[in-house]
């Protein structure tokens, strides 16, 4: 693809400069979107850590969840990343040996152009920003790859959004990815998981200040539904005993949840956990790339226009796949992880994480995979 050569040379010469963990960003040219909507140009923002070899052999990309940025890890500054524990010298993805790239995807709100970016004269896109899939993502990040001189990624990995990512890559460029890692993911979004993710977006839409995605000049747009939205989701990625023993039926400090006539009440400690993350996330995050990216997620299915997701797996011999799933997960079921592994060619075994707080489990405990990754697999 050519999409400028200052570009490209910039992206090489950040590379090659050793910058760990600071955000670039990477202007690429004209972006045709799957379902036909476009873009004058797309930015791409990234970060990376550790060299890239003379080959070109050594390439690991990361690929965030929902709301996750490109800061894997720590790099030049302080701030730890959201997989910091498993990046970095030493680690079981070892900046020592390999040059880690993580991208943020097409609709996001860290680096790459999204809804509240520019347009060409200056104003957010906002509502018109294109509807945009996960694929489009891959594609843009193609563009990062190429400009960065990396023919074939050694391991693309993610987990959730990041899993079905890592999934579409080595389906859309199965010659560009020699190992896949899906954690936490399945091969197309189910019912339930379409289901969930409307009613966080309704909740968006129906916010009276989300004024049709156009709220950047009036204010701080639709907070309220942006936090019922994180709600619900939040509940989805933590488990049942989980929330149980945490917090069971307790209070929050000295609040009365039981009430009164006029349903005046305090809070029980779980609404207060609920919305403590709702209040984070709106201070970090924009709307329409809650939407954008939810929305693409729901529409996320590797056998669309590849004959159906069997045949599109079947066809990936090529690519060596590890599929892991938290034991206790209840958004992405361990079953679907263990029917993702069916489809793929050979045999695939399913890795399980153990850990009692549900779907987060791919972050809080991705070390669980530490021996089966260095063990024949980040070779």
């Amino acid at each position: 693809m050519d999409f400028g050569t200052a570009s490209q040379r910039l992206a090489r010469t950040d590379a090659a400069a050793g910058r760990d963990g600071v955000l670039r960003t990477l202007r690429t040219g004209p972006f045709r979107f799957e379902t036909g909507g476009s873009l004058p140009f797309l930015d791409v923002g990234y970060e990376t850590w550790g060299r890239l070899d003379a080959d070109a052999s050594n390439a690991v990309l990361l690929h965030h969840a929902l709301t996750g940025d490109t800061h894997v890890a720590r790099g030049e500054g302080a701030e730890p990343g959201w997989w910091d524990g498993f990046v970095g010298p030493g680690r079981t993805i070892d900046t020592d040996r390999f040059f880690v790239v993580a991208a943020n995807m097409v609709g996001g709100c860290y680096g790459t152009t999204g809804p509240s970016s520019p347009d060409p004269d200056g104003r957010p896109w906002g509502s018109r920003f294109p509807f945009t899939t996960v694929r489009d993502s891959v594609r843009a990040e193609a563009r990062l790859a190429d400009a960065l001189g990396i023919d074939r990624w050694h391991t693309v990995l993610g987990g959730s959004l990041g899993g079905a990512r890592a999934l579409e890559w080595a389906a859309e460029y199965p010659d560009r990815v020699a190992r896949c890692v899906v954690v936490a993911a399945t091969a197309a979004s189910s019912a339930e998981q379409i289901a969930f993710a409307r009613i966080q977006t309704e909740a968006i839409r129906l916010d009276p200040d989300f004024a049709g995605g156009d709220y950047y000049a009036d204010g701080p747009g639709p907070v309220a539904g942006l936090g019922l939205a994180r709600r619900l989701a939040h509940i989805t990625y933590r488990s049942e005993p989980e929330l149980e023993v945490r917090f069971g039926r307790a209070p929050q400090g000295s609040e009365r949840p039981l009430g009164s006539a006029t349903f005046d009440r305090g809070r029980y400690q779980v609404e207060s956990y609920l919305d403590h993350q709702a209040s984070k996330l709106v201070g970090r995050f924009d709307a329409n790339s809650y939407l954008a990216l939810t929305e693409a997620l729901m529409s996320h299915d590797v056998g669309r226009g590849r004959g159906g997701v069997r045949a599109a797996l079947g066809r990936l011999a090529g690519v060596r796949f590890l599929v892991a799933a938290v034991d206790s997960d209840r958004l992405y079921w361990p079953e679907q992880s263990e029917r993702l592994a069916r489809s793929l060619p050979g045999r695939t075994a399913v890795r399980y994480i153990t850990s009692p707080i549900g779907h987060d489990g791919f972050l809080t405990d991705i070390g669980q995979l530490d021996a089966e990754l260095r063990d024949g697999f980040l070779d």
